[in-house]
């Protein structure tokens, strides 16, 4: 499976959720590539919208490679190599990454207030799920704020994540699970990196009418 973009992978997805519209969910993007896929499933399921920030730990020398990851509130998970990282290292790429964090947290509130997350039905997206540490980060930590129910939606992802998120989510939706997963890109013809102007226009922006129907 293909996807033109990452709106083709969000209206898949909000096809695949359609039962959770009409109740009122709340769908929360991973930034940045998450969020403007939030936006048309929030629009398309009637729900609201806001993000969930985490950031994965990179490994030395290997950026794109996941040993963990930390959320909002300095909660670490650790990954399967997050011991063959020095602890100095460690240390400081979690500073440098709350960091990012907090920037981001600062820009976003700024166009969109937080939304209380407690009672709610949760919805996590994001474009893609490698190791899946980020995500289920996310997941904790959202479960803290004592949600109905979280669902994680992901347009690709290797089985080994999603059966490792399905032990912590209440549901996971994924459209694509290959055995020949290497990175999230190359299952899209177009994976333009999202900035975080269009991350701020996706959070600012009324929701659409859902009748609307995918472009």
């Amino acid at each position: 499976m293909r996807f033109k973009d990452r709106r083709d992978a969000a209206e898949r997805l909000a096809g695949c959720l359609a039962a959770y519209r009409g109740r009122r969910p709340l769908v929360l993007g991973v930034p940045r590539g998450g969020v403007p896929m939030a936006r048309i499933i929030a629009d398309l399921l009637e729900g609201d919208l806001d993000v969930v920030l985490v950031r994965k730990l990179r490994a030395p020398g290997q950026p794109e490679l996941a040993i963990g990851a930390v959320d909002e509130s300095g909660a670490v998970l650790k990954g399967r190599f997050f011991d063959t990282a020095a602890p100095s290292y460690v240390q400081a790429e979690i500073r440098a990454q709350l960091e990012t964090i907090r920037q981001r947290r600062a820009l976003y509130t700024r166009t969109h207030p937080r939304i209380d997350l407690a009672g709610r039905m949760l919805i996590v997206v994001d474009d893609g799920v490698a190791t899946g540490a980020s995500m289920a980060a996310a997941v904790r930590a959202l479960r803290t704020h004592e949600p109905e129910r979280i669902v994680v939606a992901a347009g690709v992802a290797p089985p080994a994540s999603v059966a490792n998120l399905q032990a912590v989510a209440d549901d996971v939706v994924c459209l694509h699970t290959p055995d020949d997963f290497e990175a999230v890109g190359q299952f899209f013809d177009d994976f333009t990196q999202v900035s975080d102007a269009t991350v701020t226009a996706a959070l600012s922006r009324p929701r659409a009418p859902a009748d609307a129907g995918p472009r």
